[in-house]
């Protein structure tokens, strides 16, 4: 039998307020445990929460970059369940009157576009932290926990897709355009790592044409967009193996063991009915003015498709390079202002920063606003390609130590002694020495084997370290020959 998946996600976004969502206690990652706490996001008894206004301001812009309604009149619920790291056994949160509801994301797949629908916006607090000790880090068969109390109460936006998405790729890329977008709006930083950004994935599977829903099971500890798309693979063909087995899915949450790449039954799945959802007596509802969401509209900064566009028409990008720059803002930053400081090809910086520069990023996982390099160290390094004073080859080589000391191209270069020899002369005489020392490679070239033209090439590289002029060397070596 033929299946295909049905995949929903929802995403929760810690907001980058100062203070938190109900209190004024600071929202500073990485405090001291239980340093950032006061009665209200303690639960104390008589504390009385007051709602951010930023948060909420945050919320609708969020909104509005994909394309949701804005609803003008919203109200909090608690969310009642039992939990270490919920201090007041609820949570605040929003159930029937979001703030935000019926948006979308538009893709650009492989070979294909699709539309994802976003069924709501709303906005609650965070949890603590529970710090599981021994059991591998998990509950189960930890000896004890403790709670970290920072985070509880910090403004959390969680984004519901619809169940439109049907493969883990697609899921992955739904879950990295949302980033970029919140990253252009500025609303938070979206870090996976910090855990200020996690994803919960809905799956299911159904026979190919089918339109009834599949039982769905829950996903927790996605901590990386390559988590996401790793763990619904396996648990979309693990729900195929045990239907054609004749096995029952049954609604849980499971967990993703990214170590082993498998997925494990964490807890049966609750439903709405399960938490008690009733209106917050302590916070009033809210109403807005059309006026003040149209306000809030008018400040949205410019977002990655409209940036994406423009960087193929003002810079002549392909579509694929614009995609890639402008799905990371600090990334399409760092390129802008390269190019006011460098006036040369844009597709050359482009090359670069998704080359080079990218792969460094990777290996070492950091964002380029974390590393030394500056707009200006690249302009200064392509500007010396450009002028001949060093090759590509050269460039790649003291690119680790821009990255790691900060030094400017040129300081290094000069240091090092490692400028191009451009000198027709000096290069000319090196080339008659490799012509004489291998008589074999310049009669396989004379006899049609280009190939004998790269080692010869490779060869006067070599007796230069790498500083020959390359254009000179080859342009040289076939006058000669």
């Amino acid at each position: 039998m033929e299946f295909e998946s049905i995949i929903g996600l929802e995403i929760h976004v810690e907001l980058a307020t100062k203070s938190k969502m109900f209190c004024a206690c600071s929202t500073r990652f990485g405090e001291e445990p239980n340093t950032q706490t006061c009665p209200v996001c303690l639960g104390l008894p008589g504390s009385l929460p007051v709602a951010n206004e930023k948060a909420i301001e945050y919320v609708i812009k969020s909104g509005l970059a994909v394309g949701c309604d804005i609803s003008l009149y919203s109200v909090f619920h608690r969310k009642n369940y039992f939990y270490p790291d919920m201090p007041k056994n609820y949570q605040i949160s929003q159930y029937d009157l979001p703030l935000c509801v019926n948006g979308h994301i538009d893709l650009d797949m492989e070979g294909y576009e699709t539309r994802i629908g976003i069924t709501r916006i709303h906005l609650e607090e965070d949890t603590g932290k529970l710090i599981h000790v021994g059991g591998a880090g998990r509950i189960a068969g930890a000896e004890y926990s403790l709670v970290d109390f920072n985070r509880a109460g910090v403004p959390l936006m969680e984004i519901v897709s619809e169940p439109d998405i049907r493969t883990p790729e697609e899921a992955k890329a739904y879950a990295q355009k949302l980033r970029s977008i919140l990253l252009a709006l500025g609303v938070s930083d979206v870090s996976m790592e910090k855990g200020s950004m996690r994803v919960d994935a809905n799956v299911s599977i159904r026979p190919k044409g089918s339109t009834e829903f599949g039982v769905k099971t829950e996903l927790k500890n996605l901590n990386s967009f390559r988590s996401l798309q790793r763990a619904l693979a396996y648990e979309i063909e693990r729900q195929k193996k045990a239907i054609e087995a004749g096995e029952v899915i049954v609604q849980e949450t499971r967990h993703w063991d990214e170590n082993k790449g498998v997925t494990s039954t964490l807890r049966t799945k609750e439903y709405a009915h399960d938490y008690r959802y009733f209106p917050d007596p302590d916070l009033v509802p809210m109403e807005f003015k059309s006026d003040w969401i149209e306000k809030l509209r008018a400040e949205l900064p410019e977002l990655p498709d409209e940036r994406k566009q423009r960087f193929m028409k003002d810079y002549g990008l392909p579509a694929h390079d614009a995609r890639l720059l402008t799905e990371d803002k600090p990334m399409g930053d760092f390129f802008e202002e390269t190019i006011a400081l460098y006036k040369g090809d844009p597709k050359f910086v482009s090359n670069w920063l998704l080359g080079d520069i990218s792969y460094y990023l990777n290996t070492e996982n950091l964002e380029i606003d974390e590393t030394a390099i500056t707009p200006r160290h690249l302009a200064d390094l392509l500007r010396l390609i450009d002028q001949g004073v060093i090759s590509g080859k050269i460039a790649k080589e003291i690119f680790p130590e821009i990255f790691e000391t900060g030094k400017l191209p040129q300081v290094i270069v000069e240091e090092k002694g490692m400028t191009q020899i451009s000198d027709e002369s000096e290069i000319s005489s090196i080339v008659d020495l490799v012509l004489q020392e291998n008589p074999g490679a310049v009669k396989e070239y004379r006899e049609g084997k280009e190939r004998a033209l790269g080692f010869l090439v490779g060869q006067v590289m070599r007796l230069t370290k790498g500083r020959a002029n390359p254009q000179l060397v080859n342009r040289l070596l076939r006058e000669k020959l």
